[in-house]
């Protein structure tokens, strides 16, 4: 059986897998998984479900090999999985097939680009945001507002026992990460 992994970097309405589907259509793919997430997210429910899926003599189809991981490590560790379960793999843009050993290797190297390539991208994010904020018009996310008064009575109810950690962030309405990093700049306040 002919299987594809379809995925888009977002699921905001911005992206689209049309092309990707047409290009499923084209190949005769039976059967397309798509994931709508970054290429970096460890997390992917339906790679999972593509893995889980085939079996001995089928072939999983990619349009490039960044459709399907965007770390060397990753685009190994899934090829090793898809070559333990005997499942050949056939990535369209880069003409490569893992039936021989050319193929593997030259998979290696694209892995790396595409590696690289990803590693760039953040990079001119980055440079981006700062020349941003050199210009004055990038200022970050904007502080969570906390009322010190409460945040206060709420610390020593917590630290006495009378109130858990996850009561206090739902009393604050703050998120786990965020009510920590409070909690450390108010204990250094008392310091």
């Amino acid at each position: 059986m002919r299987v594809g992994y379809v995925r888009i970097s977002t699921d905001d309405g911005k992206q689209k897998t049309d092309r990707q589907d047409i290009l499923m259509k084209q190949l005769n793919v039976e059967r397309v998984y798509t994931d709508k997430c970054s290429g970096t997210a460890s997390n992917r429910p339906n790679l999972k479900a593509m893995l889980d899926f085939v079996r001995e003599g089928d072939v999983v189809v990619v349009e490039s090999i960044s459709r399907l991981a965007r770390s060397v490590s990753d685009l190994l560790r899934i090829t090793q999985t898809l070559t333990d379960k005997k499942v050949e793999f056939v990535s369209q843009k880069e003409s490569i097939d893992t039936s021989s050993p050319q193929g593997r290797f030259v998979l290696v190297l694209f892995g790396a680009l595409a590696e690289l390539e990803a590693q760039v991208i953040g990079q001119r994010r980055q440079e981006g945001i700062e020349a941003a904020k050199a210009r004055g018009v990038y200022k970050g996310r904007v502080p969570i507002k906390v009322n010190w008064v409460e945040f206060e009575r709420l610390y020593r109810l917590w630290k006495n026992g009378g109130i858990s950690a996850v009561a206090m962030q739902r009393e604050l309405k703050l998120g786990a990460r965020t009510f920590y990093r409070r909690v450390k700049e108010f204990e250094e306040n008392l310091k």
